[in-house]
């Protein structure tokens, strides 16, 4: 049995207007910047992980699989583990050297180490 109002992502779960439909919102689709355009920020964090540091990389601007991809590519690097939430970038440890090397051999020029 088909249910006639199925909740959506904003929790919405039921109505009584009977001509009542979910409108989905249009996802904005944001074009990638070039590498010398993306003003990054790498810096270590330690908040909610039960004290154990992560390399953070903020402010990616570009589609979701290019964030996967310039994730994958950073752990790969550094050699450890990781993941992409959002836009940040998460590599396990303090790898900020590292991180920042890569960026700026792959031609990031904007890039912050806090």
């Amino acid at each position: 049995m088909s249910k006639k109002n199925k909740a959506d992502k904003n929790g919405f779960v039921f109505s009584t207007n009977p001509n009542f439909s979910f409108e989905e919102e249009p996802l904005e689709v944001q074009n990638t910047l070039a590498p010398e355009q993306q003003k990054l920020k790498v810096k270590l964090d330690t908040k909610q992980r039960a004290g154990k540091a992560v390399t953070l990389v903020e402010n990616f601007i570009g589609t979701a699989t290019d964030a996967e991809t310039l994730g994958k590519q950073l752990k790969n690097y550094c050699g450890t583990g990781g993941s992409v939430k959002g836009f940040e970038i998460l590599v396990q440890g303090d790898q900020r050297d590292k991180v920042l090397q890569w960026l700026l051999k792959n031609g990031y020029k904007q890039t912050k180490k806090i």
